[in-house]
């Protein structure tokens, strides 16, 4: 059965939009994700002590059979063909791919953590959520993506 899944996406790194182009195109050719909806892009200032340039950030929505450890599998492979070398919460990257939705599943795994973690606090996730997807409620915290931008990108509560 087909589940629906949002990513998140993100480079700072070469030309930010090809790199992100070219891994929403690795993505839809995966036999077993049917693309759906992509946001628009929108520009972040990076969320680090290194200094580093800015951000190119998005999500996109898909519909997979893949398992959730299959799809972390293939993002993984995504990011290290289009030459990302390490996985480090605050470092430059050429491609950035979370998976921050997997249908309404909640998953805690040593390396897969569904809903992601940090996403109910980031701008750069909820601008793009809150667009395609103003309506989705997160299984965790119970509240839907509009509540959650606005309490984090204009400070409504």
């Amino acid at each position: 059965m087909f589940e629906t899944v949002w990513i998140g996406l993100g480079a700072n790194i070469g030309n930010r939009e090809a790199t992100i182009r070219e891994a929403i195109a690795l993505l839809e050719a995966n036999p077993s994700i049917e693309m759906g909806q992509v946001s628009t892009l929108i520009e972040t200032k990076a969320i680090s002590v290194i200094p580093q340039p800015d951000f190119l950030n998005g999500v996109l929505s898909l519909k997979t059979l893949l398992t959730p450890q299959e799809l972390l599998t293939a993002t993984q492979d995504i990011e290290t063909k289009l030459g990302r070398t390490q996985k480090g919460t605050y470092d430059p990257r050429t491609i950035d791919l979370d998976i921050l939705f997997y249908g309404d599943q909640i998953i805690c795994q040593e390396d897969l953590i569904i809903p992601h973690p940090m996403l109910h606090e980031r701008d750069f996730v909820l601008i793009p959520m809150n667009e395609l997807a103003p309506d989705l409620v997160h299984p965790v915290l119970q509240e839907p993506m509009h509540t959650l931008y606005h309490r984090v990108v204009w400070g409504v509560y």
